[in-house]
């Protein structure tokens, strides 16, 4: 097989299965039978020497051969589309859903920005969020069921070459605890003491070990953490019934709004994490994805971060979950 003797056509059929997951859903998209694309599949199956997709249930999964195709072939497909259509996005207008997977602590703090400032400007836009499981991050963007991931990678998920991303904000790290707290005191919180304190920690990804403790026992130490939990919010519930601590993001104490939280500064400082929006290459030219990303970046885009790149970069650091 060689590009000279390839149906370019066979290309689009290609895409929308990668973007689909069905035959059924890719004939819908190309206004084409089913038996066409089938047809097309079994053709493309005999020049790439390789399945492609595999059955499952009542879709199909992409062979390796197909993820490693799906990078350069979605790109320029993607780069001619934009080329050729000159679209547009008006959202004074536009009737389109937006999904998003974050967790509840960046849902938080973006959500309430995007409804105030669309509300009335783009009254017909929807808004969806969707659980940030950051271990499916990359899942989740190549089977086109979120827009875009915002949060930070952890050092399991590092993310394929075909993902952008662009830095938003970095998050202020504290040690958290109820209002009356023992080690709430000036001097009190030493190194010891908040070792041997009880700790309850948020784990999104997964993880059989938080981030933080991560980073302790890279320094040989260990906490004493009680519980692990994948909401901030019953995170913050904890602390307040109880006398655990977390190393949470500051801002909490302040979004909780009834001043049962307060904030100390920790012996052992988190490692900086920052807030990161990110989405599939395929969508780097699509209008609507576009007036997306550069209405989060113009949001929450804090001077002087790295302008948007592709992952992974070399020696680019990766750190844990928010």
């Amino acid at each position: 097989m060689s590009f000279r003797s390839l149906d370019l056509n066979l290309l689009k059929v290609f895409e929308a299965l990668m973007t689909e997951g069905a035959v059924t859903r890719a004939a819908t998209k190309l206004s084409l039978t089913q038996p066409a694309v089938s047809n097309a599949l079994s053709r493309l199956r005999e020049a790439f020497d390789d399945p492609l997709f595999v059955r499952n249930g009542a879709g199909v999964t992409p062979t390796q051969r197909a993820m490693a195709l799906w990078g350069p072939v979605g790109d320029s497909l993607s780069r001619i589309r934009a080329a050729l259509d000159e679209e547009t996005f008006s959202p004074g207008n536009a009737q389109v859903s937006f999904s998003l997977s974050m967790s509840d602590y960046v849902a938080g703090i973006v959500m309430p920005r995007l409804i105030e400032r669309f509300s009335e400007s783009a009254p017909h836009l929807q808004w969806h969020t969707v659980p940030n499981i950051l271990l499916d991050a990359p899942a989740l963007l190549e089977g086109n069921r979120v827009d875009c991931v915002i949060g930070v990678y952890v050092n399991e998920t590092l993310p394929p070459a075909h993902i952008r991303s662009r830095s938003l904000w970095t998050v202020d790290y504290a040690c958290l605890m109820r209002r009356g707290h023992p080690l709430a005191a000036p001097g009190r919180l030493t190194t010891r003491r908040f070792l041997n304190a009880s700790h309850v920690d948020i784990s999104l990804a997964g993880q059989t070990q938080p981030s933080f403790g991560s980073f302790l026992a890279s320094r040989g130490l260990k906490r004493n953490l009680v519980a692990t939990v994948n909401h901030y919010t019953v995170a913050c519930e904890i602390i307040r019934a109880s006398d655990l601590i977390a190393v949470l993001p500051r801002d909490l104490c302040e979004r909780s709004g009834d001043g049962e939280l307060v904030s100390v500064r920790a012996p052992l400082e988190a490692p900086d994490r920052v807030i990161s929006l990110f989405w599939h290459q395929r969508n780097e030219t699509v209008p609507a994805h576009r007036w997306l990303r550069d209405q989060l970046v113009d949001m929450f885009a804090s001077p002087g971060l790295a302008a948007q790149r592709a992952l992974p970069a070399a020696g680019e650091r990766r750190a844990g979950s928010a």
